[in-house]
């Protein structure tokens, strides 16, 4: 029997400086486009596959919003910060970004008040604090009601 649990968080910490979730290509307007700008706009585009690959949602994404939406779609729900636990998705205040536009941002909680989710700079995924060093704030936290 598969411990989901277990592996999908493994998998989770596997992720740290991993460049599979670096490029999604679309066509619009009939030009192809790099959706995550080589890297620069990965965080929906990592949470939303790692999730599909468990069946944790229905289906992956390039955007904060799309990812949420399937989320709750999926049984997922809101929690408070005193509820987080390890495999849970966390969802920061907008900031402005490097690309000189005002974005949210997405990632997973590993526990000890640490978070991974992409780098926007180097366009792979990496540990950190789940504030930054108090420099962002977490606007909310959802956890999967079926583990």
């Amino acid at each position: 029997m598969i411990l989901k649990y277990e592996s999908y968080l493994k998998m989770i910490k596997n992720s740290v400086g991993t460049k599979m979730f670096r490029n999604l290509y679309l066509k619009l307007d009939g030009k192809k486009i790099d959706a995550t700008e080589n890297g620069n706009m990965s965080c929906a585009f990592f949470v939303s596959n790692l999730l599909l690959i468990w069946k944790m949602i229905s289906e992956g994404h390039a955007t904060i919003k799309g990812t949420i939406e399937d989320m709750k779609k999926n049984n997922w729900r809101r929690v408070l910060s005193e509820d987080i636990k390890p495999g849970d998705v966390v969802v920061w205040e907008e900031k402005l970004h490097n690309s000189g536009r005002v974005r949210p941002h997405i990632g997973f909680y590993i526990g000890n008040k640490k978070t991974i989710s992409n780098d926007d700079n180097r366009g792979m995924m990496k540990i950190h604090h789940w504030t930054y060093g108090n420099k962002r704030k977490i606007i909310t936290a959802y956890q999967w009601q079926k583990f």
